[in-house]
């Protein structure tokens, strides 16, 4: 699989912006905004597209910030296997719109819907939320929902 970009658009009220999949991988899941990086195209770009694409919102590459390089870890499956690179952005255009692939919804830090999105996002995502930068690697099972173990460690 190729490299990914993921972003959360977080308001001038702290509350974090995320969108229910549609389809394709982790359907049905809350998630922040984003997909596989394009030939040609830098990560930033990748995030800023993706962000676009999924709930309209324009933001410029230069806004994002840095806050999480992950690996996620099939042990069955290498090509599923890949490397992400997480941003969160403060300033964007636009209105969140639903997408045909997301459905946007704000959300507080303190009602993030953790039974509704991806096992590990509960142990990391609070981590950048208060304003920790990780690194850090996912191991998935071969169904690739399943976590079957993860390591975070905070880089200066």
């Amino acid at each position: 699989m190729n490299d990914t970009s993921l972003i959360y658009p977080i308001n001038e009220n702290e509350e974090i912006l995320l969108g229910k999949k549609k389809r394709g991988m982790g359907v049905q899941k809350w998630n922040g905004f984003g997909g596989k990086v394009k030939e040609g195209e830098t990560m930033r770009e990748c995030a800023v597209r993706e962000l676009y694409e999924e709930c309209g919102l324009l933001a410029n590459k230069d806004d994002l910030e840095i806050v999480a390089d992950l690996y996620f870890r099939n042990i069955e499956d290498m090509e599923w296997s890949h490397a992400g690179i997480v941003y969160i952005v403060r300033k964007w255009k636009g209105t969140p719109l639903c997408s045909d692939e997301m459905e946007p919804q704000w959300f507080s830090a303190d009602t993030l819907p953790f039974e509704s999105m991806w096992e590990a996002d509960i142990h990391w995502l609070p981590m950048i939320l208060n304003g920790q930068k990780i690194r850090g690697i996912i191991t998935f099972d071969g169904d690739g929902e399943t976590v079957i173990n993860y390591d975070f460690l905070e880089i200066k």
